[in-house]
């Protein structure tokens, strides 16, 4: 089944199937010049950005002068609050797998899937790849091992220690906590859309906590900050893009420079192939190029494995998950650290710029996943993407290391002053450098095209009060906007772009993330209430017909079995705990901890025997991919039953 291979459409109800959620926001829409705008929130944000645009441009240097003055304030003083977004919302997710609520199904316990399970998975892998990891994959590792602006733990630079920490630290900002925010968000999006009939806009997941005032004037300012958030997200994106790509085009043409004006040609060129994107629609224009994308990062990524030497990148991802694993819990406290430069330049910008960029990728999610369960959409957003991410990171930014280390190339001095040449640097090194740098070039245009033409869709619902029939116009004018935007952030920067890129996000995403915050609390609330009202009629989370019985845990049986193997001991008590009556649990429990007592015993022979080359890691690795895959055996059905 291609990308856009859909089942028979199942479309969310209507509102009027859940009377007594306010006035249709088509009274709030008003006609001008061929346009549908929702008032308030259209006037008033796209008034915002304008307005920024013209003072900006008007007064380049206090501009300037402010932006680094707006991104240090809030990074110093409030590290904590994106951090402790991030946490409890990782925490949340896990709690939504657990959790009976999890047997939620989006849009109804009649819901289907409009997409199947796989092409499902293979967006949400499309969702995870970028512009941001294009630039940052190389970047980042070698950022941190070099002590470009900090080192993380801040441990001494140039080390085996600081190799380890660089992809573990790299990894962090890309894994599980980006993905928790969009997880949430989407899941708010997706539930008060397909099960309470609201429209799709961000104000619509406050409706158990605002009631009617969702329609009103607070509700209006909850989509213009997620418009304003989203703009700046996009912009910033946009903004790194068309740096690197300049950078590929000076590697592979001598005559082109590698300055403000190449990137300001490029931004232009982008808007323009991404309004024909908008006017040719998904199927002509945005499916095509998220295809083609797809495929040319898969062989690039090949290629990189395969030339690096596949025993050394399987060494990185051993490596960046060991030292990501590790690292979770100090890197996600924001007292009582020694790196606290490295926090606020690093850790708050990601968070950040994740927060503001969560409506996009929030929406994208929420409209491809009706029909799913809450558990599988929280459990596939958090770990799939996750999981391509780290295979991304691991091959990319471990072959940069390896060439920092042994001294090749570009990389052998560390970033130097263009960071966006990162990846070009490595790929010198690699054969067929000439072909391999104008695919990167390419899949960067691409991402590039994509993410603005996807990020004017969801602009111009939440403008639009919802509504996903509007005119192209308006989705048109939302990506000459967000490029506009992002080459003024470049001009304003000049040679210091990229702290103006991250001022932008930073400044954006630190309100959104008080909005997000509470958009998780009233989601809670829906939740529950969604429980009680189906308790009330009789229909309990009722799995559909033919589904395994749940337990305790609110768990297909194969699936609670699958989970007592994932955590070892810990699960597998856990499980022993809840499940104790169910003897197809049970047997699985007693399994995993037999395994995990020999793997014990191998370990304590290892350090008596002392074993030289890393025994212990290695032994890690094995058990616990073993453990691993007779997790998936198991919670797919695949193992026989006692």
């Amino acid at each position: 089944m291609s990308l856009t291979e859909r089942r028979a459409p199942a479309r969310p109800r209507s509102r009027s199937a859940e009377p007594g959620f306010g006035p249709d926001t088509r009274a709030q829409t008003t006609h001008v010049l061929g346009l549908e705008l929702h008032a308030p929130v259209f006037i008033v944000s796209a008034g915002l950005l304008l307005l920024f645009l013209g003072l900006t441009l008007a007064f380049a240097e206090p501009a300037r002068d402010l932006l680094e003055a707006t991104l240090d304030g809030v990074r110093g003083r409030f590290a904590g609050v994106f951090l402790g977004t991030g946490n409890l919302l990782v925490l949340l997710c896990f709690a939504l797998i657990l959790l009976p609520a999890g047997n939620i199904r989006l849009g109804g316990a009649a819901a289907r899937p409009e997409f199947g399970r796989l092409s499902w998975l293979t967006m949400l892998f499309a969702a995870g790849m970028g512009v941001g990891l294009m630039f940052w994959a190389v970047a980042e590792p070698v950022a941190y091992y070099t002590d470009w602006l900090g080192t993380p733990r801040g441990v001494e630079p140039g080390t085996e220690a600081a190799a380890r920490l660089a992809l573990g630290a790299t990894l962090y900002h890309w894994g599980l906590h980006p993905w928790a925010i969009y997880a949430v968000m989407a899941l708010a999006l997706a539930f008060f859309a397909y099960n309470r009939g609201l429209p799709l806009t961000v104000r619509s997941a406050f409706y158990p906590l605002l009631g009617e005032r969702t329609w009103g004037p607070i509700g209006h300012t909850i989509d213009i900050v997620a418009v304003v958030a989203t703009v700046f997200g996009l912009a910033t994106s946009l903004g790194f893009g068309a740096q690197q790509a300049a950078s590929g085009l000076s590697t592979i043409f001598a005559g082109v420079e590698d300055a403000l004006g190449t990137r300001l040609l490029l931004i232009a060129v982008v808007v323009g192939v991404a309004v024909a994107s908008v006017l040719l629609g998904i199927q002509r224009g945005i499916r095509v190029l998220s295809n083609l994308n797809l495929g040319m990062a898969g062989f690039l990524l090949l290629f990189i494995l395969v030339s690096g030497g596949l025993l050394a990148s399987a060494v990185s991802l051993a490596t960046a998950g060991v030292s990501y694993l590790g690292q979770l819990v100090p890197m996600s406290t924001p007292v009582g650290r020694d790196d606290a430069g490295f926090m606020e330049t690093w850790t708050v910008f990601y968070l950040a710029w994740w927060i503001s960029w969560s409506p996009f990728v929030g929406m994208f999610i929420a409209r491809i996943s009706y029909g799913r369960t809450v558990r599988e959409l929280v459990t596939a957003v958090l770990l799939v993407p996750t999981a391509v991410t780290w295979l991304w990171i691991s091959a990319l930014g471990g072959e940069g290391l390896r060439q920092v280390q042994g001294g090749l190339g570009g990389l052998a001095d560390g970033l130097g002053e263009r960071e966006s040449m990162a990846l070009f640097h490595l790929l010198e090194q690699l054969p067929g450098t000439e072909f391999t740098a104008a695919l990167a070039v390419l899949l960067v245009v691409i991402f590039f095209v994509t993410s603005s033409d996807s990020g004017s869709r969801v602009l111009d619902a939440v403008t639009a009060g919802g509504r996903l029939d509007t005119p192209r116009m308006q989705r048109v004018l939302w990506v000459v906007l967000t490029g506009v935007l992002a080459a003024t952030l470049l001009f304003v920067g000049g040679e210091a772009a990229l702290g103006a890129l991250q001022a932008g996000a930073v400044a954006s995403g630190l309100p959104f993330a008080i909005v997000v915050l509470a958009l998780s609390l009233s989601l809670l609330i829906g939740l529950r209430q969604e429980r009680e009202r189906l308790s009330a009629r009789g229909m309990e989370l009722q799995p559909p017909r033919g589904e395994p019985t749940r337990g305790r845990t609110g768990l297909s049986r194969p699936q609670a079995a699958g989970c007592a193997y994932l955590l070892g001991p810990l699960s597998a008590l856990l499980l022993l705990m809840l499940e104790r009556a169910d003897p197809l649990v049970r047997f699985h429990a007693v399994q995993s901890l037999v395994f995990s007592a020999a793997v014990l015993l191998l370990a304590v022979a290892i350090l008596l025997l002392a074993v030289p080359l890393g025994g212990l890691p290695l032994l890690a690795w094995i058990g616990g991919g073993l453990l691993l895959l007779r997790a998936c055996l198991v919670a797919l059905g695949k193992e026989p039953w006692p």
